[in-house]
């Protein structure tokens, strides 16, 4: 098996940690190894044939310094020129695959998720790997724990498929009907009475030639790019080869995978997993990833907290001590040259602080 990990994305959320050389995946949200360092460290068991990170060429440096502990397996670090969302990226690895394994598996892994249950995580991807080896795009979809609003979902059809292994009764892989948008709370409500929608982890299985097929059905521009590229021989490493991402990256159109393929392929399953999954898509979610003291409180990297009738907060500190009095449910971060204080329920608009800045022309900050 292959992994292939999404690590181009930019952690505006994330803002003051998260910066434009230094974005989510390559910080430590929770005080110790960075989730890039940690997707990979998760997979190490699985004794992949290489790991492929899929990064941006701002990126780059700081992701293969971070890559130098990890001399187990071959790790190559592939940088974009430009983002292009997931579809390019993808194809691009699925190139570099199949032009020397062609029907090589490949496990497609976001750099900045949390897992609890890793082990979990690889069993299933293990046994995702059998129904991907027949040919079928095989994703991930999580066991949902409450309606939420915030993620994309998977309908799947409850009906083992005939020519797909078998992992036992209500346990897939399952036909997916549809995608799902980010639902209003009322159908969330729905979706998690009726047992059949997953929320959608954006993790997928399956093998280089499979994906690239799919691509020249329903992306053949992008897909006569990757074999024009593939013609030559391409491998990580290899000479020229940035040349030719420049090239590719050039003119092509950015779009996801979910949009591009995955909602218009017959060949899509589902295999359904829980193993305390978060996408830890903003502040507001590390409690989801750290437990909260008495009082509600997440506190990570202080010298110490002390609450004076506070609760429900999210701090984040570089070491000095922070103390909060009369506050609930707010987000309180401070690094070296910014302090950043928001309500829980508005994390979300962090990125609006990003935009600003940039607009202000305050690139320092970025």
């Amino acid at each position: 098996m292959y992994i292939v990990i999404l690590a181009g994305g930019s952690g505006t959320r994330f803002w003051p940690l998260s910066r434009v050389a230094r974005p989510k995946q390559l910080i430590s949200i929770t005080g110790d190894r960075s989730m890039l360092q940690k997707t990979v460290e998760r997979v190490l068991p699985l004794y992949p044939k290489r790991i492929l990170i899929i990064t941006n060429h701002l990126q780059a440096d700081e992701t293969a310094r971070q890559m130098q502990p990890y001399d187990s397996v071959p790790i190559d670090i592939i940088a974009e020129p430009a983002a292009r969302n997931t579809a390019p990226a993808i194809g691009l690895a699925a190139a570099l695959i199949a032009a020397h394994d062609p029907s090589g598996i490949m496990a497609v892994l976001p750099a900045d998720h949390f897992i609890k249950n890793e082990r979990m995580l690889r069993d299933t991807l293990t046994f995702a790997g059998k129904a991907a080896g027949n040919g079928f795009l095989v994703t991930l979809g999580i066991l949902p724990s409450r309606p939420e609003t915030g993620y994309g979902y998977i309908e799947a059809s409850m009906d083992t498929v005939n020519d797909a292994p078998e992992q036992g009764h209500h346990q897939g892989p399952f036909p997916v009907r549809r995608f799902v948008e980010k639902p209003p709370l009322a159908e969330a409500l729905r979706y998690l009475e009726e047992g059949n929608y997953f929320w959608n982890s954006g993790m997928f299985i399956w093998r280089a030639d499979a994906v690239l097929a799919e691509m020249g059905a329903f992306m053949p521009t992008l897909h006569d790019k990757l074999l024009q590229m593939m013609q030559t021989g391409v491998s990580p490493g290899q000479a020229g080869l940035k040349e030719q991402i420049a090239a590719l990256y050039q003119d092509i159109e950015s779009i996801s995978i979910d949009y591009g393929i995955m909602e218009k392929s017959s060949r899509v399953l589902m295999v359904p997993v829980e193993m305390g999954w978060s996408d830890v898509g903003s502040w507001s979610a590390l409690p989801e990833v750290i437990e909260p003291d008495g009082n509600g409180t997440v506190c990570v990297n202080a010298a110490g907290h002390i609450a004076v009738d506070s609760s429900g907060c999210i701090i984040y500190s570089d070491g000095r001590m922070v103390a909060t009095v009369g506050v609930h449910n707010v987000v309180v971060v401070a690094t070296a040259d910014a302090i950043l204080v928001c309500h829980r329920e508005r994390c979300q608009d962090v990125k609006k602080v990003v935009e600003q800045l940039g607009v202000a022309g305050m690139t320092d900050y970025l």
